[in-house]
């Protein structure tokens, strides 16, 4: 799934006022832990190729109280004769939703790369440290400072849990500038109404509809990575996801929600 099965968390109101932009948390408390099955589209069907968990618990960042979350991701036997997927992100965030530091290890087939973040802020600035190991074990850091919110795949869901979509019209656009350990990029979320979804739980749920997309430099157009659902209410819980990859198509289902109060 790599990145995109996270894009899902870019959900979220404006957040142009500050760069640390701090909000108040009533989506979510510690030990809330989620689980997915995850489908490849193989010759026309749709076929069980691994699952993903997300977890969130109260801890400590540099002394200081924050939310940490994990989010693993892993293909099984049938998925890895064709794609070898190991992904292991962490973020932590502090108690107002802004995050910290973000972390994601990645191992596809042979190839394993390491994306950091470090976030500081200062004078409603934010300030970016940034790391990447790239595959043939080189190393790159970088540095930026930005005037506006910056999220990173993970941590971003902690303040899109968050949301207040009222007063959403199909078509809503929402920007936001996204880190990882090579850079910046903008992405932007378009509300597409609601719809009823069925979880691997059997439950039906009454969902958010949104449309991922990124802004491709080399290209200079958008690009659309996928379809994302979340429960219409006040925990924005992702349900299901359809995501557009390199190498197909793809989707993920819920199976269970722990500590969802």
């Amino acid at each position: 799934m790599k990145k995109y099965l996270l894009s899902l968390l870019f959900i979220m109101a404006a957040m142009t006022a500050s760069a640390q932009c701090p909000i108040t948390n009533k989506a979510f408390t510690s030990g809330e832990y989620l689980t997915y099955n995850l489908y490849f589209n193989w010759k026309f069907v749709w076929v069980k190729v691994g699952t993903a968990t997300m977890s969130t618990i109260s801890t400590k960042y540099n002394g200081q109280p924050a939310f940490k979350s994990c989010l693993i991701t892993r293909g099984n036997g049938r998925m890895d004769k064709y794609f070898v997927m190991r992904d292991t992100l962490t973020g932590y965030v502090n108690p107002t939703m802004s995050p910290l530091y973000f972390r994601k290890g990645a191992i596809e087939q042979d190839r394993y790369t390491v994306d950091e973040v470090w976030y500081t802020y200062n004078n409603d600035k934010c300030n970016l440290k940034m790391h990447r190991q790239k595959a043939d074990g080189t190393h790159q850091y970088m540095s930026k400072t930005s005037d506006q919110c910056v999220y990173d795949m993970l941590n971003l869901f902690s303040r899109a849990r968050n949301l207040n979509p009222s007063g959403w019209t199909k078509g809503h656009v929402i920007k936001v500038p996204i880190a990882d350990g090579n850079g910046m990029t903008t992405a932007t979320l378009k509300y597409q109404g609601k719809e009823t979804v069925k979880g691997d739980n059997g439950v039906n749920y009454s969902c958010l509809k949104l449309e991922y997309s990124e802004y491709v430099e080399k290209k200079k157009k958008w690009k659309t990575y996928g379809t994302f659902f979340v429960t219409d209410d006040n925990k924005h819980v992702p349900v299901r996801l359809d995501i557009t990859l390199k190498w197909g198509k793809a989707k993920a289902f819920v199976t269970t929600m722990k500590g969802v109060i």
